[in-house]
């Protein structure tokens, strides 16, 4: 990981993609200059009650003009009151935060859930292989015309309204894919299913994990999964998905 910065950045566009779903580009050359794909920010809210920053994932990345983009989902105070915010206004902002993801392989499936989608764009631009995009949704698509610039996409739906009903699992099965590395990012269950499925196949998988985060730089050990080797840190089997995190290989991490 490299240099981490805690920057005033300033909002260039602000859209809403779907309900709750929201995407904002923001200005500050430093973080985009060392943001790689899988990596996260944490902003900061205005109104003083709001302590912690929200950990947020890195959509896009635009090293040449210095803006990274952010797309989210309305959760909480903190998530609402960054959906107000307008062009030109600031947003304190630190990072980039985490490890993300290792690019390797030569024939890859992507797999993106619900707000797990999102930092999946980044990868899919800089990735220099075979891409096969696998996003799940429970209804209403999001960003997904924006992934067939780079790969052939693929998607599942809950109530089967678009792509193959069901989970991301039954629609890598429906359309008979096959590759050498999967890049998932998405809620923990369908991680699981994930980590099944690449152990199934006998494949490499990176995961990247959701989770509620505190402080966002692995000191507060508020964000942990169970890990198969112990935690130099702490000495137990334990990972902080901020620090250590959030991209994992399938096998260090327990689900």
């Amino acid at each position: 990981m490299g240099e981490t910065f805690k920057k005033t950045a300033v909002i260039t566009s602000q859209i809403q993609l779907a309900e709750d779903i929201y995407s904002m580009w923001i200005k500050e050359s430093q973080i985009a200059a060392g943001a790689k794909p899988g990596q996260f920010l944490s902003l900061y809210c205005k109104i003083g009650n709001r302590l912690l920053p929200r950990p947020i994932s890195i959509c896009e990345i635009d090293k040449e003009n210095g803006t990274l983009r952010l797309v989210y989902r309305v959760v909480g105070e903190g998530t609402e009151e960054f959906s107000h915010y307008k062009v030109s206004d600031t947003i304190e902002v630190l990072g980039p935060l985490g490890n993300g993801f290792h690019m390797e392989g030569s024939k890859a499936i992507l797999i993106g859930g619900g707000i797990g989608i999102p930092p999946m764009l980044e990868l899919a631009k800089q990735l220099q292989c075979e891409k096969q995009i696998v996003l799940g949704y429970r209804d209403s698509t999001f960003l997904d015309k924006e992934f067939e610039t780079y790969g052939s996409v693929y998607i599942s739906t809950e109530d089967g309204s678009s792509g193959t009903k069901g989970n991301v699992i039954d629609a890598i099965k429906a359309n008979h894919l096959v590759g050498d590395i999967i890049y998932a990012c998405g809620p923990t269950p369908m991680l699981r299913g994930v980590k099944a499925y690449a152990q199934e196949q006998g494949i490499q998988a990176q995961l990247s994990m959701e989770e509620r985060m505190a402080c966002g730089i692995g000191a507060c050990l508020a964000c942990v999964c169970k890990s198969k080797d112990k935690d130099h840190h702490t000495h137990v089997n334990n990972k902080r998905i901020c620090k250590d995190g959030p991209v994992f290989y399938a096998e260090e991490i327990e689900l």
